[in-house]
């Protein structure tokens, strides 16, 4: 999952002055190595040691329908485990479908999210990002959930980028912020400090209360609430 594509009018999508840009497709290389990254995943993230702080609200009784997932980039190694292991189980939407970048690079991701059964969608705030934007808004009216890292691609890191909100205006779903602060965890030098788990570390997972951007908001509302939504994030994820 990559950074949300931004949109200045959430309302009016401005098309590419270049044409349709063709994201990278995973190669032969990047699939062996998304399914060996998956098994890596599933296996660890089987010894964990999961406490779940649902504070949504959402999953009480009657299911709520497609959410937005909202997770920092470097949250994304147990992301998934949590989704699968409780979100689904709890939201019986149709699946997930998770922004990727559509460089290169995003095409290793892509290999790991298919084996998850995710269905990627390539696009990021520099490249194809309002192709992406309609794709993601078919998904969501065709019952899936949708997934954000919105510090991703590139940063910076706790930043978030405003495609988030313009996606939750122009669909209506709202966004769900969610994290998770493992025990026992390796941080990469990487520029958003990716974090990789240990092998039965205590992973404390929590889901906040949704928010909703309403259709008629403004730049300044939207901006407000961009703001709200990253200091909810990084309260709940600590470094």
């Amino acid at each position: 999952m990559s950074n949300s594509p931004q949109s200045t009018n959430p309302s009016v999508a401005k098309p590419r002055t270049g044409g349709i840009v063709v994201p990278h497709a995973p190669t032969f290389i990047q699939r062996v190595a998304g399914w060996l990254v998956w098994a890596l995943i599933r296996s660890c993230t089987a010894t964990l040691r999961f406490k779940f702080e649902d504070r949504s609200g959402l999953f009480d009784g009657s299911n709520p329908g497609p959410i937005i997932a909202c997770v920092w980039h470097n949250r994304l190694a147990v992301c998934l485990s949590g989704y699968f292991g409780y979100v689904r189980k709890r939201n019986r939407t149709r699946g997930m479908a998770a922004i990727v970048s559509a460089s290169k690079d995003g095409g290793f991701l892509t290999a790991i999210l298919e084996r998850f059964g995710v269905q990627p969608v390539r696009g990021s705030s520099s490249r194809r990002g309002q192709q992406a934007m309609r794709e993601l808004i078919t998904w969501a009216e065709q019952g899936w959930d949708l997934a954000i890292t919105p510090d991703g691609p590139r940063g910076p890191r706790y930043k978030i980028q405003q495609g988030v909100t313009s996606l939750a205006q122009l669909t209506g779903l709202p966004i769900l912020p969610a994290g998770y602060n493992l025990r026992w965890k390796i941080c990469l030098k990487s520029w958003d400090r990716f974090q990789i788990p240990i092998p039965f570390s205590r992973c404390d997972v929590i889901i906040e209360k949704p928010m909703r951007v309403p259709r008629e908001a403004t730049d300044e509302q939207r901006e407000t609430l961009r703001l709200t939504l990253e200091q909810t994030l990084k309260k709940i994820n600590f470094d």
